[in-house]
């Protein structure tokens, strides 16, 4: 089984820090409204857990 989190940018970064742009960046957003889905990770929980504020996430589990 893989699982798997989708994650959509629900807040604007203008005017948020840098390293809070670069964690967005990082993980394929950009623009509000957007979702990408990525492979659940530590390396992504933790980025997503930096911009919290910024985004939202939903699990998906796969069978493979």
């Amino acid at each position: 089984m893989e699982n798997k989190l989708v994650v959509t940018q629900v807040s604007s970064c203008i005017g948020r820090p840098e390293k809070q742009r670069a964690i967005i960046r990082g993980l394929g957003l950009g623009k509000m409204h957007r979702s990408v889905c990525l492979k659940d990770t530590p390396e992504i929980r933790g980025m997503v857990n930096k911009v919290s504020h910024l985004v939202t996430v939903t699990e998906v589990k796969r069978e493979i």
